[in-house]
């Protein structure tokens, strides 16, 4: 009897025929499935939260204790009846609370988490890069609550402005958040060291204070442009108003609107950060 061993073209199909087979399929590993938007944002929000609780007592000092600091010193050279200044005055200062944590100490922090290799962890998770960035931004943001809080009813009552206006302080501590956690998170991510996202992250604060607290009007035509391209200026330009005794609520639905449409954009900008920081 006769044994006859295949070579040739047939043996070397034999394998790539076999991986092809209906059972093959079964043997290939699978990714998980992606977890939706909210499951994925509680997740990160509760590790940010339990990760910056530690640093929680300077957030709600170091934050409230620079703006009503700067109402105080204010205080003294804006006149008593101006009540247009004032008002912008405690309204850019409660805006900059917000700007402090969601600006500032997100930059940092973003820039931190891609200097340690840390955004390879969120890129094996199957969590869309959306809730990375909102939740990272919202664990932030809850510090900085009291603290806006605190200010803006310490601006109030030290300039004698009605207390009507108030409830306005949620919305526009959302969305300029929002807003400003955006511009944060894209300066950490693409910004080449930690160090540049520190100083890049100061210099937009220190841009929604000077332009947050001085109403627009007092603007040389020259920067009036720059003024709008601030995020922050459209949510205290609406509390400012809301805290005047006689309220545009036109005006102050279009402030809301814009501050809306630039914290979708900017938000929009962070998750492409993210992504190409993730696969740079």
């Amino acid at each position: 009897m006769t044994f006859t061993t295949a070579t040739g073209p047939a043996s070397r199909r034999a394998p790539a025929d076999a991986a092809n087979a209906p059972g093959a399929a079964a043997t290939r590993p699978t990714l998980p499935p992606r977890t939706p938007f909210p499951a994925a944002f509680g997740a990160v929000y509760a590790g940010q939260v339990a990760r910056a609780r530690v640093a929680r007592v300077p957030l709600l000092f170091v934050a409230a204790f620079q703006s009503i600091g700067i109402m105080v010193l204010l205080r003294g050279v804006v006149d008593s009846g101006n009540r247009t200044t004032g008002a912008q005055v405690v309204a850019g200062s409660a805006v900059l609370v917000v700007a402090f944590v969601a600006l500032n100490l997100l930059a940092q922090r973003f820039g931190e988490l891609r200097s340690a290799g840390a955004l390879d962890y969120y890129r094996t998770l199957p969590v869309p890069g959306s809730a990375v960035v909102l939740g990272t931004a919202a664990s932030y943001a809850t510090f900085a609550v009291p603290g806006t809080i605190v200010t803006a009813v310490s601006g109030l009552a030290l300039y004698g402005l009605p207390f009507g206006g108030l409830w306005l302080l949620v919305p526009v501590t959302v969305l300029a958040g929002a807003s400003l956690a955006g511009v944060g998170a894209a300066i950490g991510l693409l910004a080449p060291k930690p160090e540049l996202a520190t100083v890049a992250g100061q210099l937009g604060m220190t841009a929604a204070l000077f332009f947050g607290i001085i109403p627009g009007s007092r603007f040389p035509e020259v920067l009036r442009p720059v003024r709008d391209l601030v995020p922050s200026t459209y949510a205290a330009d609406a509390l400012a108003a809301a805290f005047r005794v006689s309220v545009n609520w036109a005006t102050v639905s279009l402030d809301l609107a814009v501050c809306a449409a630039i914290a979708v954009a900017t938000l929009g900008i962070a998750v492409l950060a993210l992504r190409r920081a993730g696969s740079g």
